[in-house]
């Protein structure tokens, strides 16, 4: 079964679910609450410099700290498929948190990514001055 949207600007992407099971409508739900808070797609950062396995590996990466954290990976990732220069590519939608995520964890070759990653080291900083200086 699948689930088409269209993404504003941009081509239409497919959300396949391998199996539904009655009794999990509450499951359902939940996973519907999360995908409308996942506002980012791992494929946007090609348009930033990285290349598809420099994006599968940060999203692999992300994904390994998040359930090492304890995190419901089910709130910040879910796979879907898009269409990219005229073919269908695997990609992940992301919750705020989840782009983050995968930002932190990806190859600083990037100037986006390099200058977004100092600008996270920037405030960790001043917010450890901020909390010593009280």
């Amino acid at each position: 079964m699948k689930n088409t949207i269209q993404r504003p600007g941009k081509s239409e992407v497919v959300l396949f679910h391998t199996h539904y099971d009655a009794n999990d409508s509450f499951d359902q739900f939940l996973d519907v609450l999360f995908y409308r808070e996942m506002k980012y797609f791992a494929s946007d950062l090609l348009e930033k410099g990285l290349s598809p396995d420099e994006i599968q590996q940060a999203v692999s990466r992300a994904m390994l700290v998040g359930k090492t954290a304890g995190l419901n990976l089910r709130q910040h990732f879910t796979i879907v498929y898009t269409q990219y220069r005229g073919g269908l590519m695997k990609d992940c939608k992301l919750s705020k948190l989840g782009y983050a995520m995968v930002l932190l964890n990806a190859s600083a070759s990037s100037p986006m990514v390099a200058n977004w990653q100092m600008q996270v080291l920037d405030h960790f900083f001043q917010s450890e001055n901020d909390t010593l200086n009280h």
